[in-house]
């Protein structure tokens, strides 16, 4: 009995994800209600309303699968890249492809995960996956610079997310093209990952070594 009942509330949940999805890609985030959701999915709203609060919650709930599978793509793209900004910046990239794709929802998905209620589930969940994508942009700066601190790492590591949410919100908000979005991101995740490779102790110490060369 329990694990029909499990069966039924995981076929349920599949069912809303799936209508959510389809609605808010072919209508986007204004035009979508969860009435329509509910009735689609063949939920009672009070049933559709125990998965998904609000209108807000199904958004999270659908984009944070498009958001681990962006950091997925990116990951395996990057895995076999030497050089660190490379890597970085691949792995960021379809970030921002993913958000010029569905604009409009890419900037509701933004400002509900920065200004939704923090008891939220999915909004929970989104962040979990920004701050585990930060904290593996961290590691993949100390692989290229063991020497760096745990600190300059975590610090650049969240810089290069924060450098991706903002060419997303250009790009949605002000309509940038997503060419120059995405050269953007190229250049700014460049300068911070330098900047980051360049407060190790040794290369703090070559750089002193190369003053005073020029200085004598």
């Amino acid at each position: 009995m329990e694990r029909r009942r499990e069966q039924n509330m995981r076929l349920k949940r599949e069912r809303i994800f799936r209508v959510a999805s389809d609605f808010l890609r072919a209508r986007g985030f204004s035009a979508v209600t969860t009435q329509e959701v509910s009735a689609a999915a063949g939920v009672a709203a009070g049933t559709l309303f125990r998965y998904a609060a609000t209108k807000s919650e199904l958004l999270l709930m659908v984009y944070n699968e498009a958001l681990r599978s962006s950091i997925a793509d990116g990951a395996a793209r990057a895995a076999l890249m030497a050089d660190p900004a490379d890597a970085v910046f691949t792995r960021l990239r379809p970030l921002v492809a993913a958000a010029a794709r569905e604009p409009e929802n890419s900037a509701a998905y933004q400002r509900e995960l920065l200004f939704g209620p923090h008891e939220a589930k999915f909004r929970a969940e989104g962040m979990a996956l920004i701050l585990a994508l930060e904290a593996s942009l961290s590691d993949t700066l100390r692989r290229a610079a063991p020497t760096l601190s745990d600190g300059e790492a975590r610090v650049a590591g969240s810089a290069l997310f924060a450098v991706t949410h903002l060419a997303i919100a250009r790009m949605t908000a002000s309509g940038i093209p997503e060419a120059d979005a995405i050269d953007d991101l190229r250049r700014q995740v460049t300068h911070i990952v330098t900047g980051a490779l360049q407060h190790t102790p040794a290369a703090q110490s070559a750089a002193r070594e190369e003053m005073k060369e020029t200085e004598q």
